[in-house]
């Protein structure tokens, strides 16, 4: 900035960024020039503050005291990659003063109200020029307002343009400035002011329009963005460049007459090339199934309106590369059961960390542009087989059995309301007395509706709520073979309590949840506790371990000790493998929505297995192998 710029003299409260920002345009001479204007001025303000009088009913300015504007609410990532930000109507970021650059302030208040630390909230001289204006053509044709006016439109009346309006933006403005300082007011003028495309405030408009913070504005950009508040949609350079490179140079030579820029400094802010950002209001978001579904945890929790205009930074769980990758495996998964014969419209995916039951990654459906519905944590589907680990825990638990206890596979028939159940198993076959271990590695069904009936269902019901599963549930017979509607989630997180050792958190997508000037409002650190009995939950880790090893789930086997069960329903409607290693629990579920059956000889070990398998060895590539600890670790119930 050249010297000379910064002669005038500063005025009372106006910031050193400023440049000493108060500059006289003209010297005017002549004594009775100068008398008549001193005088209209005096009438304009007199009359203002007769005015004010009258205008008891106009709004009280103290609120602006606790006014908080809506602001934009972003979401991300574990790492904090941004993965999407919501808003209502207004795309805003609050940032103080000092966090804009000096050039965007500038530019900002030459076009807008060059006069503006030397008013007190109205510019007389420029509301008779309106006047005059404005009576000659018998119309509204010029404003007049200054900064503070246009804040006070903007915060407390409609845009409806008449001479009463303008006479309350007036009152108001003067009120506005007897309570706040200058840097107050264009503090928040500098926050409110709306810059097109939904954007308000000068930290999302530069996001937006140039991809970079307010606060590193070059002068070119300054003087593009504050052009846009004339007109900002039909300026914007997204829609016309050449208007907004035309509206530029008019801000450019305004803050040359002003001497707040050197002529060599305008000449070069005209000739800069302007990078353009994009339009960053309505944006989607790059893994929506998750970021819907943190949206409705934080609906459900703060409701909708905090959510759009709380200004909220949200930490989820979900870690992207993770994501990306569940993401092609379901693409891929579900092509190759096409390809091979299986009418399954819908695949869903959940992992689960069992050290801190954050959910690593989640896919709802095959293809979230032609179903937004999560079928991962909306859809109640029943587990079959899969829900049986939960019944054979429970029999480990009791004290009464372990896995090499024997049961039997023969036939029973139990009552059920005013019919008897007689269970079948998957090929109908009975086999006879058998250990424990091996009737669970085989998935024989009528065992485990016998263990249910001895351990009693009701405790089976306990078990599954302790661990997190809160959908209904009702002790029919049948419960220990899947006869209940589970969501993928709630599975998926289940069986991470196992894969722990029994020790449980609340399963969430959700990390933490501030505001925008760091205030925790919400903090999901995890907080374990030991929920099940540690000797149980190994014993039944060393049995899941062989149903992959050499039982129904052989399709999931990995370099690493591995523990999952399979299940099918009898109808084959949903097949499924859930399975875990200590670091990751992993649910995948198959089906129709409209619960169309699969196809014969659909199972879950021979369709699902594999799928699982293939998230698991590219998700579990570079992480250490760990091995289950071992029943003879723990003193028995």
């Amino acid at each position: 900035m050249a010297s000379n710029t910064l002669q005038q003299r500063k005025q009372p409260g106006a910031p050193d960024t400023i440049y000493q920002v108060i500059k006289t345009v003209g010297k005017v001479t002549g004594g009775m020039v100068l008398g008549m204007t001193m005088l209209t001025s005096s009438m304009v303000a007199g009359g203002l503050v007769g005015l004010a009088i009258s205008f008891r009913n106009l709004p009280d300015v103290r609120i602006l005291r606790s006014y908080v504007p809506s602001e934009t609410t972003h979401i991300y990532d574990v790492k904090g990659k941004l993965l999407t930000s919501i808003h209502g109507e207004a795309n805003r970021e609050v940032v103080p003063l000092d966090r804009i650059s000096p050039d965007l302030k500038r530019a900002v208040l030459a076009i807008e109200d060059s006069y503006f630390y030397s008013h007190h909230g109205v510019n007389p001289g420029a509301v008779l020029r309106a006047f005059l204006a404005n009576w000659h053509k018998g119309e509204t044709v010029e404003g007049g307002s200054t900064l503070t006016m246009q804040l006070v439109k903007n915060l407390f009346l409609t845009p409806k343009r008449a001479f009463s309006r303008k006479v309350a933006e007036s009152v108001l403005a003067l009120r506005l400035e007897q309570i706040f300082s200058k840097s107050q007011v264009f503090e928040m003028y500098m926050n409110q002011v709306y810059w097109g495309h939904n954007t308000y405030g000068a930290e999302t408009a530069a996001e937006s329009y140039f991809g970079k913070s307010s606060a590193n504005l070059t002068l070119a950009e300054s003087a593009m963005m504050a052009g846009l508040i004339q007109a900002p949609e039909s300026l914007s350079p997204f829609l016309d460049y050449k208007a907004a490179k035309r509206r530029q140079a008019t801000v450019l030579r305004r803050m040359k007459e002003l001497n707040w820029i050197t002529p060599q400094e305008e000449a070069a802010a005209r000739k800069q090339t302007i990078k353009l950002g994009k339009i960053t209001s309505f944006q989607g978001s790059t893994i929506p199934y998750v970021t819907e579904a943190a949206v409705q945890e934080l609906t459900k929790r703060f409701g909708k309106d905090a959510v759009l205009k709380g200004g909220m930074r949200v930490q989820t769980t979900v870690d992207t590369k993770l994501q990306r990758l569940a993401e092609d495996v379901v693409t891929r998964g579900h092509a190759n059961l096409v390809n091979q014969g299986i009418y399954a419209d819908q695949m869903a995916l959940v992992a689960v960390d069992p050290r801190t039951h954050f959910v690593k990654a989640m896919v709802g459906g095959v293809d979230y542009r032609k179903s937004q519905y999560n079928r991962a944590m909306q859809s109640l589907r029943q587990p079959g087989s899969a829900f049986k680990p939960f019944v054979y825990y429970t029999a480990f638990a009791s004290g009464r059995y372990s896995p090499d206890s024997t049961i039997s596979d023969t036939p029973v028939s139990y009552p059920d309301g005013y019919e008897y159940y007689s269970p079948q198993n998957y090929d109908n076959s009975f086999r006879g007395a058998m250990p424990i271990r091996t009737a669970l590695e085989q998935s024989r069904n009528v065992p485990a509706v016998r263990l249910g009936q001895e351990v009693g269902l009701n405790k089976v019901i306990d078990v599954v709520r302790t661990i997190g599963i809160r959908s209904p549930i009702e002790p029919v017979v049948s419960l220990p073979l899947g006869a209940v509607d589970l969501t993928p989630l709630e599975m998926a997180g289940a069986y991470a309590t196992f894969a722990s050792n029994g020790w449980y958190s609340e399963t969430t997508l959700i990390v933490q949840v501030t505001d925008s000037t760091g205030n925790v409002l919400l903090d999901n650190t995890p907080k374990p506790q030991l929920v099940l009995d540690p000797w149980a939950v190994a014993s039944l880790n060393d049995v899941l371990q062989g149903a992959v090893n050499r039982g129904t789930g052989v399709g999931a086997r990995l370099d690493r000790p591995v523990a999952g069960k399979t299940g099918t329903t009898s109808s084959e409607r949903d097949i499924w493998f859930v399975g875990y290693v200590p670091q990751l629990a992993t649910a995948v579920w198959v089906g129709n929505d409209d619960y169309r059956p699969i196809g014969r000889g659909a199972t879950g070990g021979g369709y699902v297995a594999p799928v699982w398998r293939d998230f698991m060895q590219q998700a579990l590539q570079g992480v250490p192998v760990e091995n289950f600890r071992s029943p003879s670790e723990f003193n028995r119930p």
